[in-house]
Formats: C-alpha cells, structure tokens, sequence
C-alpha cells in the first residue's frame, strides 16, 4: 500500500487513482476523516466562515454574527480551531481586555476547499 506523505497536493485524477490502491495515512485508509475530525461541531465551520468575511473579529462580534451561539459553545469552538492552527487569538493588555480572532494562514489555506464546496452545494442542494 502507497503511504501520502503530508503536505501532498493531489489534483482531483491523481487523488481518484490512488483511491483505487488504498491511500494509507497515520490515522487510517481515508485521508479526509482527520480533516472531518478537526471541522466537525455546530459551530467551527461558522467561524471560519465569518473570519473568512471580515477579520479580526472580536468575541462579541462572532456572538452576534452566531445569533443562537452560546458563549460556551463560541469559547469551546474558537479554543479548538486554535488548538488545531486554524484559528489566531490575539489578546491585548488594556482595560477592558480586548481579544481579537483571525484566521491563520493554515485557516486561510482551507478557503478554496470551502469554496468548492459551496459550488457544489449550490449546484446539488435545493
């Protein structure tokens, strides 16, 4: 079995003709499961979205952007997005304490992605 080394980008021939000789990655045979894994909640895919639109945005402009968004849940998806790389949270030392989101460029890399999606989604979605 062929092993994709991180970091490959496969057009779409390449990627359906290593589909057919099993791609292994370090977290199994499908190598979009990770990416599901890191993007997947109610609110992450929102976020990115809404930074995607304007950045820097502070918490409470994503709350209000998130109409039904608790703030639990906006603080438990920004810390992961960042966890993860996607998500820049810069916090400045002044009264009140300001903190601002923006996408990082490893956020910024997954635009296109969401990009192609919505095209298909507005093609095959009612």
């Amino acid at each position: 079995m062929e092993k994709v080394k991180r970091n490959t980008v496969l057009s779409p021939e390449e990627f359906k003709a290593k589909v057919g000789n099993v791609i292994v990655t370090e977290s199994g045979n499908c190598p979009v499961m990770p990416v599901i894994a890191m993007l997947q909640g109610k609110w992450k895919l929102q976020v990115i979205y809404e930074l995607c639109i304007k950045e820097p945005m502070r918490f409470g402009e994503l709350r209000k952007m998130l109409a039904s968004v608790t703030n639990t849940a906006l603080t438990n998806a920004l810390k992961e997005l960042e966890k993860d790389g996607l998500v820049n949270r810069q916090q400045f030392n002044e009264i009140p304490p300001r903190v601002e989101y923006s996408l990082t460029d490893k956020g910024r890399e997954l635009l296109p992605v969401f990009n192609a999606i919505a095209n298909w989604g507005l093609r095959y979605v009612p």
